[in-house]
């Protein structure tokens, strides 16, 4: 008897774990998604075209747009960009009522901006379960790369240390090693916050710049992000690890970074909606700079790099008026 597994979202990463995990004989696998249309066009074409293209979609995954369906097993990962995810959480409410030994991982990366609160929050809000049941996965995983069988880890958290174990367990065999860790808020927030430098990092190659400008703005952006969580009672412990400085160093070089992506396109001109526009998958960075900047301004935190990326995608800032402004910042000690 297989345990069933079911992921959420056919995005890029959502399409990625499915695959990872078919290839378990243990395990059965469920890709949901809302839109009938895409789920056809993956069934025929046993490729995720938009959003992941040249990786093949085993026929064992069972790909479908019946909610009921995906919400029959007990380990359910929740793959949906932020913006959305409230919507989909009230579905599922409306579609299941017996959520309470249920499993929901959450490998979202982002704040919202309306209540400036993280997934596994709103995923407890919203669907009115333990924070228990809610096992956060994060760390520096490039859908491509990892759909390729390549070697990669990332850190599973969560209140309760057996559900992160047995979430663990589920990925032991496949290319994607998981650490275990207490610290959800870290997690998260390590996992938002570094999507906003990793756009610092784009606009730095677009504008044609070396290793050491983006050196420098991986250093003093970590720094940022631990005085982020330091102002809002959050452990800095997880940002010096594989959620942290490794996610920020792969999304801030990745050329397969969608962040990163964005940057470099908006230092050689383009319009921020634009690029958004544009683009089939989501960067989540685009959406976080609001929300981290709200809060830095509430808490009177300094993120001078993080204020400059929110000048420059939403006050029309020209990067190079906002580079001016960062070297010529007050001196200080490190």
């Amino acid at each position: 008897m297989r345990e069933t597994v079911s992921i959420l979202g056919a995005g890029g990463w959502g399409t990625t774990l499915a695959v990872i995990l078919s290839r378990k004989s243990n395990l059965k696998i469920t890709l949901w998604s809302p839109f009938e249309a895409e789920v056809k066009k993956i069934i025929k074409n046993q490729e995720n075209k938009d959003f992941l293209p040249s990786i093949e979609i085993p026929f064992d995954i069972c790909v479908t747009s019946d909610l009921k369906k995906a919400l029959s097993s007990r380990v359910i990962i929740i793959a949906v960009p932020v913006e959305h995810l409230r919507a989909v959480l009230k579905t599922i409410k409306s579609a299941e009522a017996k959520l309470k030994n249920k499993i929901f991982v959450s490998v979202m990366k982002g704040i919202e901006i309306k209540s400036l609160k993280r997934p596994s929050e709103i995923v407890k809000q919203e669907l009115g379960i333990s924070s228990k049941q809610i096992v956060v996965l994060s760390g520096p995983t490039i859908a491509k790369e990892v759909a390729k069988d390549i070697p990669a880890v990332a850190t599973v958290a969560s209140e309760s240390f057996s559900n992160a174990k047995e979430v663990q367990g589920l990925f032991k065999g496949t290319n994607l090693r998981l650490y275990t860790n207490y610290d959800v808020a870290g997690i998260e927030t390590a996992g938002a916050l570094k999507n906003v430098i990793a756009i610092a990092c784009g606009i730095s190659d677009g504008m044609g710049f070396g290793t050491n400008t983006k050196s420098a703005l991986i250093c003093r952006g970590l720094k940022e992000m631990m005085r982020f969580a330091k102002a809002l009672k959050i452990n800095e412990k997880a940002f010096l690890g594989i959620s942290g400085i490794g996610d920020l160093c792969t999304t801030c070089f990745s050329p397969l970074s969608r962040n990163r992506y964005v940057g470099e396109k908006i230092a050689r001109g383009a319009k921020i909606n634009n690029v958004v526009k544009n683009m089939k998958m989501v960067a989540e960075g685009v959406t976080t700079v609001k929300s981290v900047y709200s809060l830095s301004r509430k808490h009177k935190i300094d993120m001078p790099i993080t204020k400059e990326i929110y000048y420059i995608l939403y006050k029309n800032k020209a990067p190079i008026q906002a580079v001016k402004d960062l070297m010529n910042r007050p001196l200080k000690v490190e």
